[in-house]
């Protein structure tokens, strides 16, 4: 093959592992599928390309790895050749893994480092081990599962260019800050769930079978508090991205504020939802607010 062939053949296979982890990203999650697509076409296959991992490392740690029987010790193997074939496609270029291998084209690309990719496998693996969290494994947990995560989204949203050096401590600061809101919003709405199915309890010192109406509020407003954070920093975003992060954070600010108005006792034993037709309305004002050139 010669080496104009074999780029050819380099661009459709990292073309086809783009569409595959986009082809995740719709069968898991409706909410996000619509804030993508409010994104540039590039950027949009990138962030698909960081969440369908995310998808599949949850999926060995909780869900389809479990029905198909694996115990503990052969998810956490598994776990670790994921983060193994991560590492090297990253170094190298290529994975046989399609998921992996458009997860590394975006790494690659973008300089997302391994000191945020790390974390997010120790997290994973913290969920293979621990079923209650202190304060110290709490904070490095959300820090590993979902703040580096919006880390990770950064780097794609200023792609090659890096990001801008005179607001890179305020734009770290917000996409750390909106990671943990979404992680902390779905643990509250998941207590149950979480409790039940997986025998966990993430928030510490709270039982979820005995929240109360306190501890609920006093969790709702640390969430308000990352939100407010994260919202200061979505002005100094890529114009083009913001309609959709500004989607994504209005969305959670929705669901707290159900929470918020919802009693601890049906929070601790029902999902909590935001109705398809509000999604649509915050999705409607968070466009025209950026079109016309808001500040957030």
């Amino acid at each position: 093959m010669t080496t104009a062939s074999a780029l050819a053949s380099a661009e459709r296979y990292t073309r086809c592992a783009h569409a595959c982890a986009a082809g995740v990203i719709r069968g898991y999650s409706t909410s996000f599928a619509m804030a993508t697509r409010l994104l540039p076409p590039t950027v949009r296959r990138d962030i698909s390309s960081v969440y369908a991992l995310v998808r599949v490392a949850d999926e060995v740690v909780d869900g389809a790895a479990e029905g198909a029987g694996l115990d503990l010790d052969r998810a956490g193997a598994r776990l670790d050749a994921l983060e193994a074939d991560v590492a090297r496609a990253t170094e190298e270029g290529f994975s046989e893994n399609m998921v992996v291998h458009a997860f590394a084209d975006v790494a690659r690309r973008t300089g997302i480092p391994g000191d945020v990719v790390t974390p997010f496998f120790t997290s994973m693996r913290t969920d293979l081990t621990r079923s209650v969290h202190d304060d110290a494994s709490f904070t490095e947990y959300v820090y590993g599962s979902a703040e580096v995560v919006g880390l990770m989204c950064l780097h794609a949203f200023f792609g090659d260019a890096g990001l801008p050096v005179a607001h890179r401590e305020q734009l770290v600061t917000g996409a750390r800050r909106l990671g943990a809101a979404f992680q902390k919003v779905n643990f509250l709405r998941d207590l149950d769930a979480d409790a039940d199915a997986l025998e966990r309890a993430y928030f510490p010192g709270v039982d979820p079978a005995r929240l109360d109406e306190p501890t609920k509020q006093r969790l709702v407003r640390d969430i308000d508090d990352d939100l407010a954070a994260a919202a200061e920093a979505i002005p100094l975003l890529p114009r083009g991205v913001r309609p959709a992060v500004q989607v994504a954070h209005d969305l959670f600010a929705a669901l707290n504020r159900r929470i918020r108005n919802t009693g601890a006792d049906v929070v601790r034993s029902s999902r909590i939802r935001v109705p398809d037709t509000t999604k649509v309305a915050i999705a409607a004002r968070a466009m025209a607010r950026h079109r016309w050139g808001r500040r957030s």
